[in-house]
């Protein structure tokens, strides 16, 4: 691994725990079962969306993305709107990074073409459909290679579309600030003028009659995956929170790393203007 590449202080031990009432396991294995049938379900039907037009493709994938975490068993809490994407330059979202949740959750509301590891596309089955979906993938342990992602992400701005980055670089539990958002792809979006749309990602659970924030969600370190579902999938009383902030305009700020930096601070305030209107879910 690159001395470069961004690292997480959290640990499974120490914040992948859930503190809340847990559901059965059987119960908890009909979620799993749920869930997992429902994302391969996605992955499979994502050459026939190709096919659809652009407003109804992303009805779909919000619908879709929704029923994924709700099918595991997590409720689902929108906070604004973003604004509406029509013709131009695209927009750039970027999130705080706490869970393989994210992804799903930031689709229900801003679907787009997602920045991923390169590794992905390795992967059996869902690897050449991530790529065939739009995904843009970097190779994260190969400095060199930046330069060209950051082309790629500008590329797809300019050309209109909504691209997914979670800048941070790795997973943080949630319980605490967060990482630094790198500014890697800030560049490609001063280089295509594009908005940046910040968003924030809490998982709330709700202990001693009180929300709080939830480590069942946080999957980091050297966490497998199969345990990070099950930990999901047998909380009870988890909700994923998703909050739109108020959108950065293009230009607004001058250079990649006072964008990131604006950018992160939005998304770590619980001050930050949001947008007034509310949707539950």
């Amino acid at each position: 691994m690159s001395a470069w590449l961004p690292v997480s202080p959290c640990t499974p031990p120490g914040c992948a725990t859930h503190d809340g009432s847990a559901r059965h396991p059987l119960t908890a294995a009909a979620l799993l079962l749920a869930g997992c049938a429902l994302t391969l379900t996605g992955a499979l039907c994502t050459p026939l969306a190709l096919f659809l037009g652009r407003a109804a493709r992303e009805r779909v994938t919000r619908g879709w993305a929704y029923g994924v975490v709700r099918a595991f068993g997590v409720r689902v809490r929108v906070v604004g709107r973003p604004d509406a994407h029509g013709g131009g330059p695209g927009v750039l979202v970027v999130a705080n990074h706490v869970s393989w949740l994210d992804i799903p959750l930031v689709a229900t509301v801003c679907p787009g073409r997602m920045l991923a590891k390169s590794d992905i596309r390795h992967w059996p089955l869902l690897g050449p459909l991530a790529a065939l979906g739009g995904t843009l993938f970097v190779e994260r342990e190969r400095l060199r290679a930046l330069p060209a992602t950051v082309r790629a992400l500008a590329s797809a701005l300019r050309g209109g579309a909504r691209v997914v980055v979670f800048p941070e670089g790795s997973t943080w539990c949630g319980r605490g600030p967060g990482g630094r958002f790198r500014p890697a792809a800030f560049q490609a979006a001063v280089d295509a003028e594009a908005a940046v749309q910040p968003v924030r990602i809490r998982y709330l659970g709700a202990p001693a009659g009180r929300r709080a924030p939830a480590g069942a969600a946080a999957f980091v370190g050297d966490d497998p995956l199969a345990a990070s579902l099950w930990r999901v999938v047998r909380a009870a009383g988890l909700t994923a929170e998703i909050r739109v902030m108020a959108p950065i305009p293009a230009g607004s700020v001058q250079g990649r790393r006072e964008l990131a930096a604006l950018a992160q601070s939005t998304v770590a305030s619980d001050s930050a203007n949001l947008p007034a209107e509310s949707v539950h879910h």
